[in-house]
């Protein structure tokens, strides 16, 4: 079975349960007091995804601004991006722009059609300020995948990892279909240039 290792960030502001995200889909288990992450830490977990061994290194990263411009340095060599917001917070929801806008002007290559997934996350609480319409308008007009979370009650966590995860496998997998693609399609010239040679043989 052939191992593919994929690198996955979490971006998003100070506060929205990126941590509680992270350890909920690694161990099963929501964590209410934890430190605020300074910089970034990196979980990972094995898993099976369509007949491949899938090693995932998890980057959890600090939503200060005064980390961000270290948060960055991260994004190199990722393969998978989520986009996390709070849905009683309108300023973390707000912030998906800078995210995104600044993660995507620093990775490498850059690429319209990278892997993000947006999560809304503490849906569990009822004070909602940012209603779903409104996320999953501004998820639509970018093309982005959009699903609402709980890391608390653990709702559609696994759900969410395994979309993006998903997403990220098909896209590391283009380059190898490619190439297989196009050999198949040199045999066949391959074999009517030594047709042909072999007709030219017999009419002289």
């Amino acid at each position: 079975m052939k191992t593919v290792d994929l690198k996955i960030v979490i971006l998003g502001a100070l506060g929205v349960g990126k941590t509680s995200l992270l350890y909920q889909y690694i161990h099963n288990k929501f964590y209410e007091d934890y430190r605020t992450t300074l910089g970034a830490s990196v979980l990972t977990k094995t898993i099976t995804v369509q007949n491949k061994t899938v090693k995932l290194q998890i980057w959890d990263t600090g939503g200060q601004e005064r980390f961000r411009s270290i948060v960055s340095t991260y994004y190199k060599g990722s393969d998978g991006c989520i986009l996390a917001f709070d849905v009683t917070d309108t300023d973390s929801f707000e912030a998906l722009d800078y995210w995104k806008k600044d993660f995507q002007e620093k990775i490498i290559p850059k690429d319209a059609s990278y892997p993000f997934v947006v999560l809304g996350n503490k849906i569990d609480i009822p004070d909602r300020q940012v209603s779903f319409r409104q996320a999953s308008d501004w998820c639509e007009e970018r093309s982005i995948p959009y699903l609402e979370v709980s890391a608390r009650d653990n709702i559609n966590v696994q759900l969410a990892f395994e979309t993006l995860i998903q997403n990220a496998l098909v896209k590391y997998m283009e380059p190898t279909e490619s190439y297989l693609t196009e050999s198949i399609k040199l045999k066949p010239e391959k074999d009517d240039k030594k047709h042909k040679k072999k007709k030219k043989k017999k009419c002289c």
